[in-house]
């Protein structure tokens, strides 16, 4: 879809190639909570097993703030990898991640052998802009690189950018693996040549966080759905008491300007017509709390919206329904609480039971859809959240931008 070469295009064999993964994973007591990410990841290493390649994985994982630590260790992802690869992924246990161990062991490795690298945030270099030495080292271990990170490839970090002008200069190619590929075909496709009606769904906290967003889609699809925290300033712009509710004070005229671009452009922008609210946000988020629904317009001074209400459900349910484009980013409510779970979920079976591309992107919404079981029903789940964020924007991704056009 941008044009970039990719993992099909290179010629491996017996060439050492780096490839930078998405392995910041979920642990707990050491280990992994779920293997998503790992999982995503194998297409494009087993492609290289399969072409003779010498494979050399690098990724970082948490973040990683007072220097190496062994609670970040990406030890237990050699482990699962081995396992799903069914052969030994020789973990390099290196806090200089391309200190003298790892470069004996590449330089050690037989075609089809696959090594990985210590975390690329133990090296403070990864985050900075003066990361060109910690690029350049990270290049020497190889001939070609493939970013196949998406989550991360919104970040001009030495390990998802850097390397690919150094594996440049040296007459290397950098490339896009299977992972990246999916993810710019279904993001780019449905937003830049989507099958109409084309729905975006947003949700989640903050306006702030989705400006750029909510503008950019208001250009491409042709109803926009605001849900989550983030309509409460929007309530609060049409004039609406919203009470203790969650709201940027400094957006109201922002979510003014927006309203007034939609109705311009000829675009449906639905708000939540009923709230579920309650005294206050539940302490512990999943704590039982006891709510009640009144319309949109009539929230009490005293009282929070935490997630849309039941003729909210069925309005979004069924302006996904005529649908052939659906791009949701953001939760409906505090999803993690089972009583303000309802819209997410009401949002998500509507999603599922629909003939439409269905677009998840990333983050909450991902993590929604799966814990509430409706991963599979979804035609593509994102594993960036921040990154599909941007691309949705409209932003160029960094990680993209690095690999080589064809």
């Amino acid at each position: 879809m941008l044009n970039k070469k990719t993992v099909d295009d290179l010629k491996p064999a017996g060439k050492r190639v780096l490839v930078r993964c998405d392995f910041n994973v979920p642990l707990k007591d050491g280990k992994i909570t779920d293997e998503t990410r790992i999982t995503a990841a194998l297409p494009t290493i087993n492609k290289l097993i399969g072409d003779g390649a010498k494979v050399v994985l690098c990724s970082h994982l948490g973040k990683v703030k007072n220097g190496p630590n062994e609670g970040e260790s990406l030890a237990p992802v050699a482990k699962s990898l081995s396992e799903k690869l069914g052969k030994e992924v020789k973990f390099i246990n290196d806090d200089n991640v391309t200190g003298k161990a790892a470069t004996e062991a590449v330089s050690n490795m037989q075609a089809g052998d696959v090594v990985l690298l210590q975390n690329t945030r133990f090296r403070g270099e990864e985050e900075t802009k003066n990361s060109d030495a910690f690029s350049k080292e990270l290049a020497d271990l190889a001939d070609l690189y493939v970013c196949d990170a998406f989550g991360s490839s919104h970040r001009a970090h030495a390990s998802v950018a850097g390397v690919a002008k150094f594996i440049k200069e040296k007459g290397g190619e950098n490339a896009v693996g299977y992972l990246m590929q999916k993810e710019i075909d279904f993001l780019g496709n449905a937003v830049n040549n989507p099958v109409r009606p084309f729905v975006a769904i947003l949700g989640g906290a903050k306006v702030a966080d989705k400006l750029n967003v909510i503008s950019n889609l208001l250009e491409k699809c042709d109803t926009l759905i605001i849900g989550g925290g983030m309509a409460y300033t929007f309530l609060k712009a049409k004039g609406y008491e919203v009470g203790t509710s969650l709201v940027d004070d400094e957006k109201t005229e922002y979510c003014k300007e927006m309203m007034a671009k939609a109705e311009k452009n000829g675009k449906k922008l639905l708000l939540p017509v009923d709230t579920v609210i309650a005294d206050a946000f539940p302490n512990p988020i999943d704590a039982e709390i006891e709510v009640s629904v009144v319309d949109s317009s009539k929230i009490p001074a005293d009282k929070q919206g935490l997630d849309i209400g039941p003729k909210t459900i069925e309005l979004f349910a069924s302006e996904v329904k005529n649908a052939k484009t659906v791009v949701w980013n953001g939760p409906m409510g505090v999803f993690e609480n089972p009583v303000l779970a309802k819209g997410t979920i009401g949002v998500a079976k509507a999603l599922a039971d629909t003939d439409a591309t269905t677009i998840i992107g990333g983050g909450d919404s991902a993590a929604a859809v799966n814990q509430l079981g409706f991963a599979d029903a979804m035609t593509h789940i994102s594993t960036g959240g921040g990154a599909s964020l941007e691309f949705l924007e409209g932003k160029v991704l960094p990680g993209v931008d690095a690999a080589d056009d064809k």
